[in-house]
């Protein structure tokens, strides 16, 4: 199978497992939203290369959402959850999920 082919049917497997949301599972974030979080526009584009004298600067799809996942992740939820581990508060995280569960009449009053 080409990578094109390969990358269309995870794409399309992934819709499949999220009823067809092209969204990021987490966050919600669209392909566009996360695109535009790190300063490109929704055709991958840079929205700020003449001010920082960018050229032949480009993002794809596949770079902003993973769709290899049981449901599709984008880039900015993947970061954030590596800073979370790299600072060794996994168990933290754990811990506030446990409360978001279990405690939102407490958390949101």
């Amino acid at each position: 199978m080409s990578d094109i082919t390969t990358e269309f049917r995870r794409w399309f497997e992934a819709l499949d497992r999220s009823g067809g949301k092209d969204r990021c599972y987490l966050c919600r974030r669209a392909p566009a939203e996360v695109k535009n979080f790190f300063g490109f526009d929704e055709d991958g584009q840079a929205t700020e290369a003449a001010t920082f004298g960018l050229e032949d600067v480009t993002l794809e799809k596949s770079d902003i959402l993973s769709y290899r996942s049981l449901r599709p992740i984008c880039a900015v939820c993947q970061l954030n959850l590596e800073g979370i581990m790299a600072l060794g508060e996994g168990a933290v995280l754990l811990e506030v999920l446990r409360e978001m569960r279990e405690e939102r009449d407490r958390l949101w009053p």
